[in-house]
């Protein structure tokens, strides 16, 4: 089980920290080689403090992944020299968008002036200034979040054990909304980051077949290294030996055949992704009255038993927004697609050999089987989101026009997994576009993260597997989707 037991290792450091733990600890003395500070040099309170609280503060706080505050000078300054490490090398924020290609509402990237005032503060010893030169503090909301949710679901806890794989399970609960209601934000807050490798949702309609509050998962076969030992380019399996349990018991039971309930991947969260928020693109999911909120939820293991407790936190609007939201995939694997609903079939179609993945050992640049996207009619995207496990090298959104001009809207050079970004833009394509992304993997021993490069690696669920996964965001006029809201997801 080497495989495994050096995955379970990093998964723990990339989820729990998030890749925010920079190669520095705080100094024990909390003194650096102080000067006095002179009038341009920069104090925390007048010219650092604005920086961390635009680019800094929604991770680096209390109840957030960060492992310290930046809140406050207090907290800060041990840290001054991790701090100055991190963004002169632009580990921190994380952004890894090629910026010679595309443009992005998101951008979090420091500018150059922002780096240098950071770095000057350091260098001069990181000094605090005068108190009364500090910007108003930002109102965070109340209870760790970072919208603040109209309506709140809290999951059911999840004991997660302390060793074991742990397969893409799948749960139906009802919905908070008794009305058709519009959805214009949805947070996911994991109770426990450190396991939780994705956790899923989409709404759906609730079928009397629909069993609630029972988790149902597909085994699969597995080596000694937790690599499964069939390769159908489909995660979770669609069939086969269907394994359930009710929420709060140890019993399982088993059957030949399909899940009950297949989780979708319309809203997220993967390490390092963000909430989702509409309204900025005045923008809203449709969510008919007694839906079900079906949950796919994925747990890795590591060495330490805990219990999850997750929530959902939703914005809705009071009236019906003028454009939908609609995504071609939000997070993991091949589920993400959305087969199920009429709207997304009517925007697109994909074509993707995920059974064709198969990386050779000591492979240090190989190029996985690219996805094919073909756009059915005039749409806007909104949002790129790709998505790849840990050796993932980079990747590439090309769209091919009509008239064959190609433009490529994303190149990430450097994918991190611990880093699940979306980048946001806005771009009106063309009926009889294609959309062209390429993942690149990096099988080799230069690869960190790789748990072993001497083996050969397929498509699958797990992080010590792969996928290559496209995912997109759209917006449409309202009024002229309405007609497909009716389709089988509904």
């Amino acid at each position: 089980m080497a495989t495994k037991r050096i995955v379970i290792g990093l998964t723990a450091v990339g989820l729990g920290l998030g890749a925010f733990v920079w190669a520095a600890k705080a100094p024990r003395s909390g003194k650096l080689d102080e000067k006095a500070p002179g009038e341009t040099t920069p104090t925390f309170y007048k010219d650092v403090l604005p920086i961390v609280q635009e680019h800094c503060q929604n991770c680096h706080r209390p109840g957030q992944i960060g492992p310290f505050s930046l809140l406050d000078y207090e907290n800060a300054r041990p840290w001054a020299k991790a701090i100055k490490s991190a963004v002169a090398t632009r580990k921190m924020p994380p952004w890894f968008a090629n910026p010679e290609y595309g443009h992005f509402d998101n951008d979090r990237s420091l500018k150059q002036a922002e780096i240098d005032t950071l770095v000057g503060w350091v260098n001069n010893g990181a000094p605090a200034g005068d108190p009364t030169n500090a910007p108003p503090p930002v109102q965070w909301p109340e209870g760790g979040w970072n919208i603040q949710p109209d309506v709140t679901v809290d999951l059911p806890p999840y004991p997660v054990p302390a060793t074991g794989i742990k397969e893409w399970e799948q749960l139906a609960i009802a919905s908070p909304f008794k009305e058709d209601t519009w959805v214009t934000s949805v947070e996911i807050r994991p109770g426990a980051t450190g396991v939780v490798h994705h956790l899923c949702f989409d709404f759906a309609k609730h079928k009397p077949t629909t069993p609630y509050n029972v988790y149902e998962w597909v085994e699969v076969p597995r080596d000694d290294d937790g690599v499964a030992k069939t390769h159908v380019g489909s995660t979770p399996p669609k069939e086969g030996i269907v394994v359930s349990r009710p929420v709060g018991s140890t019993v399982e039971t088993r059957r030949e055949g399909r899940p009950a309930v297949r989780g979708g991947n319309q809203f997220c969260y993967l390490p390092g992704l963000p909430f989702e928020d509409y309204r900025p693109l005045n923008a809203g999911i449709f969510v008919p009255a007694g839906s079900d909120i079906v949950v796919s939820v994925h747990y890795t293991t590591n060495g330490a038993a805990v219990m999850d407790r997750s929530r959902i936190g939703f914005t809705v609007a009071k009236a019906p927004p003028p454009k939908m939201f609609v995504s071609q995939g939000g997070g993991e694997g091949d589920a993400a697609v959305n087969t199920d609903s009429a709207l997304n079939n009517s925007i697109l179609s994909r074509q993707q050999a995920n059974d064709k993945l198969a990386i050779p050992p000591n492979d240090g640049n190989y190029a996985g089987p690219p996805a094919d996207i073909t756009f059915k009619r005039d749409i806007e995207v909104v949002w790129l989101r790709p998505h790849a496990h840990v050796r993932g090298k980079s990747v590439r959104y090309t769209l091919i026009h009509p008239d064959g001009r190609e433009e490529i809207l994303l190149d990430v050079p450097h994918y991190d997994f611990n880093w699940q970004l979306t980048y946001r833009t806005s771009m009106k394509i063309p009926k009889g576009s294609r959309m062209h992304v390429q993942f690149t993997y990096d099988n080799s021993a230069n690869n960190k993260y790789n748990p072993d490069s001497s083996k050969w690696v397929y498509y699958g669920g797990q992080s010590w597997e792969e996928m290559g996964t496209p995912n997109m965001g759209f917006v449409t006029d309202r009024k002229g989707s309405e007609q497909d809201l009716t389709g089988d997801l509904f």
